[in-house]
């Protein structure tokens, strides 16, 4: 892989990560679409270290109030607050999402094939639509995260988040879709899904540092640096634009999109 090749890595990771249409169905597709060698799933893992750190950069001040529950967790200290119960059930999903990828992970290797990317990008597509549609008969002035532990909408939501390693399923799409279901707003869904994705993205690449390591040389290793940074950059100007309009515009929007690139790479591919 060329340093083009891995800025376009890069700007369609920033571009999807945080838009319901799945990142990595994007990555998965785009060796089939340009023509060239399919990085891998190393690869795509650290397009997604772009893309966590954007996450990081914009929701520092609530990743900040996150720590900050630390000590009391590991004291068990007895006090309530919207902090510490944000931070509970945050902990809840995770292990709900950890316990369901190493279930699922036998299962992944053969999600990469492009009919099942199709597949998922129209399902998931038509689950997202629903669920938007069945949000807005939903009025909640509060975030239910922050008023105490709500084990079943948490393991849900971490649940959902798991799907997210069959390429096309879409980790932000399918976690805002089950927050929705639940009654979240959309706004608590959307940054709730987004710093979700934090210690499964870590934990990935933690577990193939070695790998890369020991796979890495001169020629390989800056093209990487490259798709990393540009995931970065183009992850935050996302993540700025989505949460600004996630309340505003209807998410069947990301819907048809979902549709039209599954007919597009269709027509390409088959």
């Amino acid at each position: 892989m060329n340093n083009l090749e891995a800025v376009i890595y890069g700007i369609i990771q920033g571009l999807s990560e945080f838009l319901p249409v799945s990142s990595s169905g994007h990555l998965a597709l785009l060796p089939h679409l340009m023509n060239i060698e399919d990085p891998g799933v190393k690869f795509d893992l650290m397009m997604h270290l772009g893309t966590a750190l954007a996450v990081m950069a914009f929701f520092k001040a609530e990743i900040l109030k996150l720590l900050s529950q630390i000590k009391p967790l590991i004291f068990f200290e007895k006090k309530s607050s919207n902090d510490l119960f944000f931070a509970k059930n945050f902990i809840i999903s995770t292990s709900a999402s950890v316990l369901c990828i190493l279930l699922l992970l036998p299962f992944s290797k053969m999600a990469r094939e492009p009919w099942v990317i199709i597949l998922n990008l129209v399902v998931f597509g038509a689950l997202l639509w629903f669920a938007d549609w069945f949000n807005m008969k939903n009025h909640l002035k509060t975030n239910p995260m922050e008023e105490g532990i709500q084990w079943k909408l948490a393991i849900l939501i971490g649940v959902a988040q798991s799907l997210a390693i069959f390429p096309g399923v879409s980790r932000s799409g399918i976690t805002i879709t089950m927050a929705l279901l639940l009654g979240l707003r959309r706004r608590d869904a959307g940054a709730f899904s987004f710093l979700l994705s934090l210690p499964i993205i870590f934990a990935g690449i933690l577990k193939e540092i070695p790998a890369l390591m020991e796979s890495a040389d001169t020629t390989s290793l800056m093209p990487l640096i490259v798709g990393v940074v540009t995931s970065f950059i183009v992850g935050f100007l996302t993540i700025h634009f989505f949460m600004k309009v996630i309340a505003k515009i209807p998410l069947y929007v990301f819907s048809l999109y979902r549709w039209l690139i599954a007919l597009a790479v269709y027509f390409v591919i088959y």
